[in-house]
Parts: structure tokens; C-alpha cells; sequence
């Protein structure tokens, strides 16, 4: 059945003094609410928290801001002790957003805690609410680079609200997106970030629509729901889309279905001079950053300075390498951004990667003594012959050559080679050969 708004009783939330948890106690003394407890982790003297009491007073409703730390179960009973909660809405949530290989255990731990813990500990100590909302992350629904903790934080809101909802009782998990709300885990934010969110696929929601959105899927009948737009096109061609919707988006564009006469970028650069590859790949580096970060131009993005002090973190850095990767068609890995830290030496990985450097004639040697190495019997009696008189001549004149120089460290064992007589080096030549 749907559920109906309940006004009486003490509404319970947890970081409500944050920018969400605030804006949620604004929108039920709105719809009628009167009896607020506000729970966060610096009470009275968090940032706002007078204010914010001073404004639900004057509103008509008696609000009281706790200092608690909703993770530690025996604080989280004395404060709800002796109270008729009657709804609870779990609002408090811990980012600390890295890509995965970054994600130690100490950075995941808070993350959970603030989350999944603290909503374990309210299922088991108000059993009697008669609303239980929860404020999850669409994150763990669809997935959002450097928030592979978040997501699993999330998803567990997730299913407890399944869970609760099986067992008769009421539960409301909201898969929120990006919020727009000035303050909080988002902060304040920029032109820049906002276009970065319009880009993503999720806009940002505001504050008039997020508290619409509230009161609808409180008015639904669903435990879990995903409030907020979805805009497709942000997805369209990337390669990882995520799983829900694969249905609505237009995968990445394969080469075959290239227009006529399209030349790759690889392919741009294979055509110019070997001098202006290295400059062509960093230009698009560059843009690229720029467009990211929200710069008007690419001569923002110094070429030696570092990502970070540019102002990427793990979320704009994993954007830039979708970007990249969608550029140049190469699958590059999260990380890039962090193992080639300035622009300059991305191209450089790019440009390596994108027209890979011929063999020089000291390589193409080596791979022929490997071959030679790894076939000893390849060679008939004769070509050893004929090999012996050449290899023979070869280190007779790099002999020559070396005559009256001092040998350093590093060319030891060509020293040890020019001083040999003809005898040592044929009976070298058969010991490589000839050894399995």
C-alpha cells in the first residue's frame, strides 16, 4: 500500500545539520512535521546548526540538534532513549572517493560505517517507526567512477530497505544522484561542475525538485527507488555503460561503422612528421584537461604541472581518461592520470601507445642473438663457420674503435670482448650456441 505522510510523533535524522539533512528538516516542518530530532556528529557547534534551530522554531516546530556519533551503538541508544521516534529518515553519509587500487581499508571503513552500520543500528533499535527512509546513492545502483565504496556503502541501504519491506515493515531506500544544494558532501559548486554533471549522465537535482521528488516516492509503494533524471546521451558511446541502461543507450561507435573517409587519430598521426606527433598528442591532451576542468582553453593546462595541482581529483581523472580513451579508441586504465602525472608525460604514454616506435638497429640485432638463443641448432656447421669469421671481424674493428679509451662501468663485458683473442670468442660463440 502507498504510504501516508505521518506528522505526529518525533521525526529522527541523522546528519541533520548537513546540507541534506537540513533541507529534509525544512521540508517536513513544511509538510506538518513538529517534533524534530536532529543528530550529527558536532551538535549545537556544527557549522549552521543555531541557525538552522533558530529557523524550525520560528516555523513552529520544536527541533533539538544532539552531538552523536550514530556508528557507535551505545551513544546512538542514549540519544534516541525515553523519545517516541516515529520516523526516521537516514540522511548522514562519509565520502572519501578513489579509484579502487587506492581504496584501502582505512578509507573504506568510515565510508561504511557512516552508512550501512549506522542503518543496521537503527532497523535494530526503532523497530516501531512507522516511516524508515533512507538516503542512498545511485551509485550503487549504476556505478560512479572513484565511488567504488560509496556504491557498496549504498547498495546495503538498498537491501535493507528489501529486507524491511518483506518483513511487513516500512522502508524507502532513495537512490539519490548529484545534488545542486550549495553545501554538503558535494559543496559548493562551479559553472564548471555543473557542466562536468551534465555531461555525466545525471544532472545535478535542486532543491525544489529534490523535495518533490521526496514526496513522491514517499507516496509510491516501492522500497527502493531511483529519484532524479537520467539523461542518456550522457552515456551514449561510452564504452562501460552501465548495466540498467544498456536498453536506452547506444553503445560505443565500432570503427567499421565509420563514416567513409574517416581517419582515425592514430591514423592522423601516423601521416605527420615523426617531430609533430609528439606536439599533436599533447595539444589533445591538454584540451581535453581543459574541457574537464571547465577552462576556457588548453593554455590552462600547463604541460609539466601536475594533474592534482591543476585541480583533478579521482572522479575528473577517470572523466579525463573516458575522454582519452574515447578520442584515441585505446582502452586505458583508470589509473592513467595517477601513473603519468603531468600532461606531458600522459602524451607521451599516449602518443608510445597510439604509433608504437620502429626498432632501431641495436634492437633489431639483439632480437636476432635471442633467436639465435633460442635456437642454437637452427644453424648448420657451415653458417657457424661463416658467422665465427664475421662475428670475428666485427669485434676485431669495435676493438679498433675502442683503442685508447677507458671502459666504463656499464660496458664491462664489451671490454672483456674486445680484449679476447680470435680463439676465446669462437670458443664463446660455440658454448652460446651450442648450450640448451
Amino acid at each position: 500500500m502507498p504510504r501516508e505522510w505521518d506528522a505526529e510523533g518525533t521525526v529522527l535524522i541523522t546528519g541533520g545539520t548537513g546540507a541534506l539533512g537540513a533541507l529534509t528538516a525544512r521540508h517536513l516542518v513544511a509538510r506538518g512535521s513538529r517534533d524534530l530530532l536532529l543528530l550529527s556528529r558536532g551538535g549545537p557547534a556544527a557549522p549552521g546548526a543555531e541557525e538552522l534551530l533558530s529557523e524550525l522554531r520560528a516555523a513552529g516546530a520544536h527541533a533539538e540538534v544532539v552531538a552523536c556519533d550514530i556508528t557507535d551503538a551505545e551513544a546512538l541508544a542514549e540519544a534516541v532513549r525515553g523519545r517516541r521516534i516515529t520516523s526516521v529518515f537516514h540522511v548522514a553519509g562519509v565520502l572519501d572517493d578513489g579509484v579502487a587500487t587506492t581504496l584501502t581499508p582505512d578509507r573504506v571503513r568510515p565510508v561504511l560505517a557512516a552508512k550501512a552500520t549506522a542503518a543496521r543500528l537503527l532497523h535494530e533499535l526503532l523497530p516501531d517507526a512507522r516511516e524508515f527512509v533512507l538516503y542512498s546513492s545511485v551509485s550503487a545502483a549504476l556505478g560512479t567512477p572513484g565511488q567504488g565504496n560509496y556504491a557498496a556503502a549504498n547498495a546495503y541501504l538498498d537491501a535493507l530497505a528489501r529486507h524491511r519491506h518483506t518483513r511487513g515493515l516500512p522502508a524507502l531506500s532513495l537512490g539519490w544522484g548529484p545534488w545542486d544544494v550549495g553545501a554538503g558532501m558535494t559543496g559548493a559548486l562551479t559553472e564548471a561542475d555543473r557542466e562536468r554533471a551534465a555531461r555525466s549522465g545525471l544532472p545535478l537535482t535542486t532543491a525544489g525538485t529534490g523535495t518533490a521528488l521526496l514526496d513522491a516516492a514517499m507516496a509510491g509503494a516501492d522500497p527502493a527507488v531511483l529519484p532524479g533524471a537520467v539523461d542518456v546521451a550522457g552515456f551514449t558511446g561510452r564504452e562501460e555503460v552501465p548495466h540498467l541502461l544498456r536498453g536506452l543507450v547506444r553503445g560505443p561507435r565500432r570503427a567499421a561503422a565509420s563514416p567513409a573517409g574517416e581517419v582515425s587519430f592514430a591514423g592522423r598521426l601516423r601521416a605527420l612528421p615523426a617531430g609533430e606527433r609528439a606536439l599533436t598528442v599533447l595539444e589533445r591532451v591538454r584540451a581535453e584537461a581543459a574541457a574537464v576542468l571547465g577552462f576556457p582553453t588548453a593554455d590552462a593546462v600547463e604541460k609539466d604541472r601536475p594533474f592534482k595541482e591543476l585541480g583533478f581529483d579521482s572522479l575528473t581523472a577517470v572523466e579525463l581518461r573516458n575522454r582519452l580513451g574515447a578520442v584515441t579508441g585505446v582502452r586505458l586504465p583508470a589509473t592513467l592520470v595517477f601513473d603519468h602525472p603531468t600532461p606531458e608525460a600522459l602524451a607521451e604514454r599516449l602518443g608510445a601507445e597510439l604509433v608504437p616506435p620502429e626498432p632501431g638497429a641495436a634492437d633489431a640485432l639483439t632480437a636476432g642473438l635471442d633467436a639465435l638463443e633460442a635456437s642454437p641448432d637452427a644453424l648448420s656447421p657451415g653458417e657457424r663457420s661463416r658467422l665465427r669469421v664475421r662475428l670475428s671481424a666485427l669485434l676485431a674493428r669495435w676493438a679498433d674503435d675502442q683503442a685508447g679509451q677507458e671502459p666504463d662501468d656499464t660496458e664491462d663485458r664489451d671490454a672483456d670482448l674486445a680484449a679476447a683473442t680470435e680463439e676465446d670468442i669462437f670458443a664463446l660463440i660455440d658454448s652460446e650456441l651450442e648450450s640448451p
